[in-house]
């Protein structure tokens, strides 16, 4: 009789600690942006992502489907997410006139504006927080690292529309 332990192919002791590492640096890297944004922006971590990839669409504008797909989070906590920042009117939703069914998200330009005032703050901590820490070398290592997990982990077509993957 086979056990599972027996076929599991378990972390030596330096996998071990590079898992626990990269698991602890990811916790307190994005508790710190997720505070810096409260703190500077009045908005969770989430919300920033989702107002920059709605910059970053054409004409502002982006399918709720695509948004929660290229956001990674259920379509339930988009819509949840963009209830908030309606609340704020920084964002508004729209009938697609194409599917009767769908909605776009649209990112007003109080919207714009608040993450044009918020995005200098967000990258001088990002900066603190990880570039300023390595060398060039090391973030050139990183990158690369990042590129191939992501590559590894991303569904074959839906990484074509992601440029940091190129």
């Amino acid at each position: 009789m086979t056990t599972q332990n027996e076929d599991t192919r378990w972390l030596n002791d330096e996998e071990q600690r590079t898992w626990l590492a990269y698991l602890h640096a990811t916790m307190l890297l994005e508790d710190h942006l997720d505070r810096q944004l409260q703190r500077d922006a009045k908005m969770p971590h989430v919300y920033y992502g989702l107002l920059v990839q709605l910059s970053q669409a054409p004409h502002r504008r982006m399918r709720m489907t695509e948004l929660a797909r290229q956001a990674k989070i259920t379509r339930s906590r988009l819509s949840h997410a963009v209830a908030r920042l309606e609340q704020h009117g920084w964002a508004r939703r729209e009938d697609c006139p194409s599917d009767k069914r769908g909605q776009n998200a649209i990112l007003t330009d109080e919207g714009y504006a608040t993450l044009q005032q918020s995005a200098p703050g967000h990258v001088a901590a990002v900066r603190q927080a990880i570039f300023d820490r390595l060398t060039s070398e090391q973030q050139k290592s990183l990158g690369e690292i990042m590129r191939i997990i992501a590559e590894g982990l991303q569904p074959n077509e839906a990484g074509a529309d992601l440029p940091w993957l190129r």
